[in-house]
């Protein structure tokens, strides 16, 4: 039996790079038998985390939107992987805003143990992208028992369709086979 993965893409540029490696990690993540859901934030009303920790105590957040429903689907999935464009050397703040949303997992146990990241930059330096993994690796370690397990990096890459002819997809693919 499969694992239950949710891919979390951030970018609000349909068919964007980081969306792109997003389709090619789901297609390793199916052909190795695992079952796949995406959430697109484009799709989503989210709104900021107010920092009031209600969900602390409640297990739930008092803000009516999208991401009360999305809570209990990241917290039981087996895998997260979290697909975003680079801006200014950080993750989108869709993505950074959705990770903030999902305070109340934290408060009533994680059942997902691997978390991955697909990221996509105009810069061609690799460091371009180690804000991003040390973010993600941040909101990680608040879950007892969740690995941060690793990150594609796409460099170089700006127009839409520019990281399809780049060892990223073949890494993106390889990374959703072998999860």
């Amino acid at each position: 039996m499969g694992k239950k993965i949710i891919v979390v893409s951030s970018s609000y540029r349909k068919d964007g790079n980081s969306e792109t490696l997003a389709k090619e990690f789901t297609k390793g993540a199916e052909v190795a038998g695992n079952t796949v859901e995406t959430i697109y934030l484009r799709d989503i009303t989210l709104n900021f985390c107010r920092g009031c920790l209600a969900c602390q105590n409640t297990k739930e957040c008092i803000i009516h939107d999208d991401a009360r429903d999305l809570v209990e689907k990241v917290r039981w999935a087996d895998v997260l992987c979290f697909a975003t464009p680079v801006y200014y050397y950080a993750m989108s703040g869709q993505l950074k805003t959705f990770l903030d949303r999902m305070n109340p997992i934290y408060a009533a146990g994680a059942h997902f143990k691997e978390v991955y990241v697909l990221a996509s930059a105009n810069d061609t330096d690799p460091s371009a992208m180690d804000t991003v993994e040390k973010e993600v690796q941040g909101w990680v370690s608040c879950f007892d028992g969740v690995e941060y397990k690793g990150i594609v990096r796409a460099n170089g890459v700006n127009d839409v369709g520019d990281v399809l002819n780049t060892y990223a997809m073949n890494e993106a693919y390889d990374l959703g086979k072998n999860v």
